[in-house]
């Protein structure tokens, strides 16, 4: 179900039945060939990929500005801090006490990870039952190339241009680690990728959401069995 969509009272009746999940994504640069909302289309699509196969599960509207502070130096990027970040959701989380057994976030964006660790530890103190699951794929590259660009295939080619694909930097995230926090990522990678989207295909993307999904199901259901 999705919560934008229903009545109170549906809610009302499925009161303390449902976990509630939270897509948070971020409004930052990916590319030249990919929409700023990236980040926010793969937590939603990872999401509703829950709520099928979960039943008991309810689908937030998605959270669609992060901590991209790291991106600030590219047109288009809106970006909150980390406090910020985590007490907006502080808040949701306790608003929805009433309501839920417990509340998934669904986060697509690994800037947004200091802030979400706060979140739980902060909601674990409060007594809230919070699950804070990243959307990363193993071994994928780390910013705008093949990976996101596959998912986005999947998710709407109508917003990936591919005419404009080209790589970044391809050299591996941790060597550029030090250089990234410091700088940021256009001094680093002046078309803002990291990695090289070439070969990206529809097919690929939908076996990754498939696996995230997937895995996103096992905790869930291993954290609320119902």
């Amino acid at each position: 179900m999705e919560l934008g969509r229903a009545t109170w009272p549906q809610v009302e009746a499925n009161a303390g039945h449902w976990v509630l999940a939270v897509p948070v994504g971020s409004l930052e640069q990916h590319g030249p060939h990919l929409p700023l909302d990236t980040d926010t289309r793969i937590a939603t699509a990872v999401a509703a990929g829950l709520v099928t196969r979960c039943p008991y599960v309810a689908q937030a509207p998605p959270v669609p500005y992060g901590a991209s502070g790291e991106h600030a130096a590219f047109p288009g990027t809106l970006l909150v801090g980390h406090a910020v970040l985590t007490d907006f959701l502080l808040e949701v989380v306790r608003s929805s006490r009433a309501s839920f057994v417990g509340v998934v976030v669904i986060n697509a964006h690994g800037g947004n990870g200091p802030a979400l660790e706060m979140l739980q530890q902060r909601s674990t103190a409060e007594g809230d039952d919070v699950l804070v699951w990243g959307a990363s794929v193993r071994e994928g590259d780390a910013h705008a190339g093949r990976t996101e660009t596959s998912m986005l295939l999947a998710i709407d080619p109508s917003v990936v241009d591919l005419a404009r694909a080209e790589a970044g930097v391809t050299e591996p995230v941790e060597s550029l680690l030090s250089r990234l926090r410091t700088l940021g990522v256009r001094p680093v990678s002046s078309n803002g990728v990291l990695g090289d989207p070439a070969g990206a295909n529809a097919q690929e993307g939908k076996a990754l959401l498939d696996s995230l999904v997937s895995d996103l199901v096992g905790a869930v259901t291993t954290r609320w069995p119902q």
